[in-house]
């Protein structure tokens, strides 16, 4: 078994409900889910990547990325995040999962 080294830097990172912006400006595109998870304590947040793109270097500092694609098989996923409450940018990501969640009624509202 292998040591996880949690990252120390919280980074300058903006969260918005489509994506995440760093100091670039260019917005990197997510989608945040706060389903139940297993082996994560409650509250626990997932981002994931879209498109396939890998998170930029600024993201990867503040965050552990996981992604468990396997070109031998052809098999591709997203990256992905965990956020639990203890990390410093919780409560930003929280903010961002709630603005999508907002946006998303609002789409809905309008089709029915």
């Amino acid at each position: 078994m292998s040591i996880i080294e949690v990252p120390t830097t919280t980074a300058n990172l903006r969260f918005f409900w489509n994506g995440i912006k760093g100091a670039d400006g260019k917005l990197q595109g997510v989608h945040y889910s706060d389903g139940k998870l297993v082996h994560f304590p409650a509250g626990t947040i997932t981002i994931y990547g879209k498109g396939y793109r890998k998170f930029s270097a600024e993201v990867r500092a503040a965050f552990i990325v996981e992604n468990e694609s396997d070109m031998m098989t052809d098999y591709f996923e997203d990256d992905r995040i965990r956020v639990d409450s203890t990390h410093p940018l919780y409560g930003q990501v929280l903010v961002a999962l709630r603005a999508q969640t907002a946006h998303r009624e609002r789409r809905a509202a309008k089709i029915s």
